[in-house]
């Protein structure tokens, strides 16, 4: 053992006369855990966040949509096949997407139909998943037969519970772009059975979309053999925005090609920028607790004062008497730091059953399911989150450590043992 570390370590020890020096040596230590910890467990919530909100998007939307610029999407068939051809596309669906009213009794509301080829969307999205009462399947027109040859329509939890609609509920669907009569223009309209309601966990989605298939679509709208766009399902969902790009120089200028991040793109990046300022802002906590390594190594060098001229006379470095304080500063921080991470992540992978526990100690529901939207507190320890709050709690430490080391490095043999 290098006599540095041996010596390091011996002034870490708490003597009679030294007890306050080790009480601060303690609260260094624990200022650094608590630190680590909270990075830790705050940053792991964020990430479940952050990781339940992908989930969500990409279980009601396609990783990537194509649209033809300015007009309805003709031959769209035969554009599938070509953007299956592309390198990681999985599988392709065509949709519809226009704004209409659905209308209730004396219930109206302003919604989103997305008209779907019930078959290949299951290939494309998870939307069949979210589907707690009805079928999806009673979209399909052949499922309309019989003496109600009424459509089916399919609508969100919220936006089922606005309009008071449950599943066989008639509803008529309103579109502002109707027909031209001498009147002028008259809105269309036309009723539909509630096939089935579905809950994504997304307030936006459950409150304003609703499907019916594509043909009834492309009826309803007038749109003929054609559609609005293709949604495409890929093997890489963080590459998509190179696929894209490939897609738009290939199909050429009449074709748009957009991935999931850009259509999200304010969320994600809100939700990236409110991560990176919590890092910041709880590393500050470390930061404290460095200025407390600090305090204790200055007086530490105060109390050692004739220890290291004795040291010096001896014939050690100025380099040796700090590489001593550093040494010391470093395992205060680096033991800091290994509290924190075991406390933090022993929080973090058990955070659900702790809220439970304060919960019904407390008497108080936190985090309600019908207000925030979740089936379960995500909690998601990224290792490389792990090991980068490792590093700046131990980097944080060294710096804190420099000073006060330095200050005892050039301190003179001669000017220290004056008044001994």
């Amino acid at each position: 053992m290098p006599f540095e570390l041996f010596i390091g370590l011996r002034y870490l020890k708490a003597k009679r006369k030294s007890t306050f020096i080790s009480i601060i040596t303690f609260i260094s230590t624990a200022g650094v855990t608590l630190g680590v910890m909270a990075l830790i467990v705050v940053l792991a919530v964020m990430t479940g966040f952050e990781a339940d909100l992908k989930e969500k998007i990409l279980g009601t939307n396609a990783h990537l949509v194509v649209i033809r610029s300015g007009a309805p999407m003709e031959n769209y068939r035969q554009v599938m096949e070509k953007l299956k051809q592309f390198k990681g596309v999985q599988a392709a669906t065509p949709f519809i997407y226009n704004q209409v009213m659905l209308s209730s009794g004396k219930n109206v509301s302003g919604v989103v139909l997305r008209g779907i080829d019930v078959a290949s969307d299951r290939q494309v999205t998870r939307l069949s998943k979210s589907v707690v009462d009805g079928s999806m399947d009673r979209l399909d027109p052949s499922m309309s037969r019989g003496p109600d040859a009424t459509p089916g329509l399919m609508v969100g939890k919220e936006l089922a519970k606005h309009l008071n609609l449950f599943v066989g509920d008639k509803v008529n669907v309103i579109s502002p772009m109707g027909n031209i009569t001498p009147l002028g223009m008259m809105p269309r309209m036309k009723p539909f059975k509630v096939a089935g309601i579905f809950n994504t966990g997304m307030f936006e989605y459950d409150s304003t979309l609703a499907y019916v298939s594509l043909g009834q679509a492309q009826s309803f709208f007038d749109l003929g053999d054609t559609v609005t766009g293709i949604q495409l399902k890929v093997d890489d969902v963080y590459h998509t925005g190179e696929l894209a790009r490939t897609i738009n120089r290939e199909m050429g200028v009449n074709f748009y090609a957009r991935d999931w991040m850009q259509m999200n793109k304010n969320i994600l990046f809100a939700l990236k920028t409110e991560k990176i300022v919590m890092f910041i802002i709880l590393t500050l906590i470390v930061l404290v607790a460095a200025f407390g390594i600090a305090s204790t190594l200055f007086m530490v060098v105060m109390e050692k004062t004739r220890d290291i001229a004795i040291l010096k006379s001896m014939g050690a470095t100025g380099g040796s008497i700090m590489k001593i304080f550093v040494l010391e500063g470093l395992i205060i921080g680096i033991i800091g730091t290994i509290l924190g991470v075991a406390s933090g992540l022993l929080v973090a992978l058990n955070l659900e059953p702790i809220i439970n526990v304060i919960q019904k100690i407390t008497g108080q529901n936190f985090f309600s399911k019908d207000i925030y939207y979740l089936d379960h507190f995500p909690s998601l320890v990224v290792p490389a989150d792990v090991v980068l709050i490792s590093v700046t709690a131990v980097l944080i430490s060294f710096i804190a450590t420099l000073y006060p080391s330095w200050q005892a490095a050039r301190m003179l043999p001669a000017e220290a043992l004056r008044y001994e």
